[in-house]
């Protein structure tokens, strides 16, 4: 019942599920040989997505909002999960050729405003993740319908898993691209 009647659109982009897909892409695409009929028309989506995504990373921090296109509303605040997914996803995709070289000039811009916003280190030296939304899906009990407000209200948390381990994918993607940068020539 969220979604437009006509189009099957939702009316906001949520950050995390679109890194998801990201993911998805990015990484599905292992499994497709250069021969499958399908790999070009995925990296196509890939490579369409990612353009979209560019589009919306904040300019000042180099992170994503909780909801994407509308970074400047009344309560939207930077989230972590899906920043660290996409760098994640852009990372892999110029590595793997999938993407334009030149992007990862946005995926290096993202994981730098990743460790400002969002990492800290306590008193005892552990890291910790900032930022990350608890929970904003659609549909579920309590029913959540998809509004802005749905998602802006779910206010970000610490040491959640779905922004852990997307943050450690996202570094492991950037270690391996400065290791290709120093000519350790990994793959």
């Amino acid at each position: 019942s969220w979604a437009n009647k006509t189009t099957g659109d939702s009316p906001n982009f949520w950050g995390r599920a679109i890194g998801w897909y990201a993911m998805a892409l990015v990484d599905a695409l292992d499994y497709f040989p250069a021969t499958n009929p399908y790999r070009d028309s995925l990296t196509g989506i890939l490579q369409r997505l990612v353009t979209a995504v560019a589009k919306y990373q904040d300019p000042a921090t180099g992170c994503w909002y909780q909801v994407m296109d509308k970074g400047d509303s009344t309560g939207n605040y930077l989230e972590s999960s899906a920043s660290c997914m996409f760098v994640y996803s852009i990372a892999k995709g110029v590595r793997k050729g999938y993407l334009d070289p030149k992007l990862m000039t946005v995926a290096e811009k993202g994981y730098q405003g990743i460790l400002k916003q969002f990492i800290s280190r306590d008193a005892e030296g552990h890291l910790s993740l900032s930022g990350v939304c608890a929970v904003a899906g659609l549909g579920g009990h309590p029913y959540r319908d998809g509004s802005y407000h749905n998602y802006v209200s779910q206010r970000p948390v610490s040491h959640d898993p779905k922004g852990i381990s997307a943050v450690i994918l996202a570094a492991s993607e950037l270690d391996i691209a400065s290791m290709h940068a120093s000519g350790e020539g990994l793959t």
